[in-house]
């Protein structure tokens, strides 16, 4: 049975993308069957339900090509050690101990949080990249699960590393393996999940993955015909332990290796060069660009334009920050312009570019339907926003609109697969107040683990 949303003013995305005044989208099951005007749209289905949308902003669901629910723990938690001077530093005295920190029950609430963010922000499509060395068995499954209750769509993975030993490095090929059959017989048997949960094979990073580990995982994944979520280059650490290591730089040990190639998405390649980004522009590799999190790690700024130049795929993710995309979006904006000393840098067609169709590129690895548009076929994945512009809005001037009026803040209405998640910012699917309490209460028991960690390797 058809529904409606009218009365809108409906920002398509396409290339290039229509503001349709009055505008409404008929939607049947998960997925949009007509766009137009309200009056064409209602001739069409004259009895069909229908929210009225009162002139709000109607846009397809954000999609966060790269993302950490695990991380949500790190809010507000004490260190226990000088501010870290450097990458490494964070990476250790952080999140490579609020990592292991982590319990089945941390896992579950760690998800749900950054979920209820999500749909608060207007963010429907999530690509996720986990880990929990101390629970990793069957942790996808506990994502999975808090996924399917809040009614979003997820790309779930487990980073592989050999940082915790061999046998923490096998079960992470395992979980991986494990996940990506499961969400295979979903969809074989029609399984409602397999609509909404995707699966990719996570590697943490090359600097924490040797030779004989890249070996079996690119093995089982080249057995399963996937590709591989991997940190590539975020920091110069990484460039100079594949030249010290390996005697090549980290792009090309990739491609040597076997990681490359179309399925796979490399985050964030801040310090590649020329050769690196023609090496992922020719095995056509996709890249998910983090900048808030580049700047809060400084780490340096991606050569995005570079990148998008020599034709390699640039999506915009937020590495574990809120879910608030349009900030991601303004991020993106602004950061290359004083890096590059030039307001000319990262045009806001650009951004909107990476937000949405080149997201739409990297997501479609994982769903077979379009995201990030709204037309007849893509996926029902949509959101209302109630910013009303004080200047003209139309296909031409919107990425402005978006880059200075709009946030995420702004969003009333989400929507995913034809099922409404939030309507008027209340929540329908998860209980907030309930979540937030259980994950307050939980967060002395992670942050005492912590500390306990942080203790032991200090003293060892």
């Amino acid at each position: 049975m058809a529904w409606l949303i009218i009365h809108g003013t409906v920002c398509t995305m396409e290339d290039p993308p229509r503001v349709i005044e009055d505008g409404a989208i008929a939607i049947e099951e998960d997925r949009i069957m007509m766009v137009g005007t309200t009056a064409e749209v209602r001739a069409h289905y004259p009895d069909a339900e229908a929210l009225d949308a009162r002139g709000q902003l109607v846009l397809p669901g954000s999609i966060c090509a790269h993302t950490h629910f695990y991380g949500a723990f790190a809010r507000g938690m004490p260190l226990h050690d000088d501010p870290p001077s450097n990458f490494p530093y964070i990476l250790r005295r952080l999140w490579w101990r609020l990592d292991r920190a982590l319990d089945e029950k941390a896992v579950r609430l760690s998800a749900l949080v950054c979920l209820i963010d999500a749909i608060r922000h207007g963010t429907t499509t999530l690509i996720d990249h986990h880990a929990s060395p101390s629970c990793i068995d069957g942790s996808l499954d506990i994502i999975a699960e808090a996924v399917g209750e809040a009614g979003l769509r997820a790309c779930l993975c487990y980073e592989v590393t050999d940082r915790n030993g061999p046998e923490g490095a096998r079960a992470g090929i395992q979980e991986n393996v494990r996940f990506l059959r499961r969400v295979r017989e979903w969809r074989a048997t029609g399984d409602a999940r397999g609509a909404f949960l995707a699966a990719s094979f996570g590697l943490h990073a090359a600097f924490t993955v040797g030779p004989e580990t890249m070996e079996r995982a690119v093995a089982e994944a080249q057995a399963l015909g996937v590709g591989f979520h991997i940190h590539v280059a975020e920091d110069a650490a990484d460039e100079g332990h594949s030249l010290t290591v390996y005697g090549v730089r980290t792009v090309e040990r990739l491609a040597r290796e076997g990681v490359l190639g179309p399925q796979t998405l490399c985050a964030h390649c801040v310090h590649v060069d020329a050769v690196e980004i023609d090496l992922l522009a020719r095995t056509q590799s996709k890249v998910s660009h983090q900048p808030r999190s580049n700047m809060n790690n400084a780490v340096g700024v991606a050569p995005v334009e570079a990148m998008r130049r020599a034709g390699v795929t640039v999506g915009l993710g937020n590495d574990g920050f809120s879910n608030n995309m349009f900030a991601e979006m303004k991020t993106a904006y602004l950061v290359h312009k004083v890096h590059a000393r030039d307001p000319r840098a990262m045009g806001a067609e650009e951004v909107l570019a990476m937000a949405y169709r080149e997201n739409a590129r990297i997501a479609s690895l994982f769903w077979p339907h379009p995201l990030g548009v709204l037309a007849p076929g893509a996926y029902a994945d949509i959101i209302l926003m109630d910013y009303r512009p004080y200047t003209p809005l139309t296909g031409e001037n919107l990425p402005w609109h978006l880059i200075f009026g709009v946030d995420g803040s702004h969003v009333t209405t989400t929507i995913c697969g034809g099922r409404i998640l939030m309507k008027d910012r209340q929540l329908l699917t998860l209980d907030e107040e309930r979540i937030a309490a259980e994950a307050r209460a939980y967060a002395p028991v992670i942050w005492e683990r912590f500390r306990a960690i942080a203790e032991s390797e200090r003293n060892s």
